[in-house]
């Protein structure tokens, strides 16, 4: 199959056509919980900023968490949800690449944005009479900031990276969204090694620091839990940090089995896979479902 080089090719985001059927029931529970998402966020952020009570360092970083939350989430869904609509969509590579940039800026910027949460928790447990004093508004400010900076400026890397190599036809991308492990499987030419190197060191920067980070501040607050002698005080330090725990535990476990793949694991079984896509669609469907060269 003869590679092809464009700068302004398309994309037919395969999705969940091997399942049409399911495509309608899909579609009402992906934007039932998209709504659901975007209520629970906005009302955590409208109670927070409303109720003075609340003006704390905890729930500033969680009004953060969930503008971080409903961001990625929509970056994310109204793809899926046009996917799941018709049998075909096709997104020119410039929206490809500005959905990739925006996912990548927001999930990198929570990546940083939980590991701040989890030093505010350990403070609060570790240094409880000197809390107060350690974390104020304006380190407050400085530390949500470095989480969006953060995050954008991986996804800068990343996005750029990707840009410098060509993709190959045939231009069938095997998910429904722009994500980087499909956009992996198509790239071809160059000198690809050194790129996607460079692309794999800055996913393992902005995953597996925060993440040391985070079990860090779990072993103080572990040794400090140890070193009570309550049981009220205990059980308060860790329903304070265990909930935080589960969401770090769901976020980073999937993250880090999508993201920290080699690049020989994305091109193995996805080229087989998007070839027998692409013979399947050139045999059985329309014209205007094969890609355009």
């Amino acid at each position: 199959m003869k590679a092809n080089y464009s700068a302004e090719e398309r994309f037919l985001l395969l999705g969940f056509s091997d399942w049409p059927s399911l495509q309608p029931v899909l579609f009402a529970l992906v934007l039932l919980c998209y709504l659901l998402t975007l209520t629970g966020n906005s009302a955590l952020v409208l109670l927070a900023v409303c109720d003075p009570r609340l003006h704390t360092p905890v729930y500033y970083f969680l009004c953060h968490l969930a503008l971080v939350d409903a961001g990625f989430t929509t970056s994310v869904v109204p793809p899926l949800l046009a996917n799941l609509r018709g049998p075909a969509l096709w997104l020119p590579r410039s929206h490809c690449t500005a959905q990739l940039c925006a996912s990548l800026a927001l999930g990198s910027a929570e990546c940083v944005l939980l590991a701040v949460m989890a030093v505010d928790r350990a403070a609060a447990v570790c240094r409880p009479l000197r809390y107060a004093g350690l974390v104020s508004p304006r380190l407050c400010r400085t530390l949500a900031s470095a989480s969006w900076l953060s995050g954008l400026t991986n996804s800068v890397a990343q996005t750029a990276l990707l840009a410098e190599r060509p993709l190959c036809a045939p231009r069938l991308l095997d998910h429904f969204i722009c994500e980087l492990p499909a956009l992996l499987k198509l790239a071809c030419g160059g000198d690809g090694d050194t790129t996607e190197n460079q692309m794999f060191a800055a996913r393992v920067v902005i995953l597996l620091l925060p993440f040391a980070v985070i079990l860090a501040s779990c072993g103080a607050v572990a040794r400090a839990v140890c070193c009570m002698r309550f049981s009220g005080g205990r059980r308060r330090a860790v329903g304070t940090c265990g909930s935080h725990l589960t969401a770090v535990c769901l976020f980073y476990g999937s993250a880090i089995y999508t993201y920290l793949q080699p690049a020989q694991r994305y091109k193995g079984t996805g080229q087989v896979r998007i070839a027998l896509l692409h013979r399947g669609h050139t045999c059985s469907q329309p014209a205007h479902l094969h890609p355009q060269e």
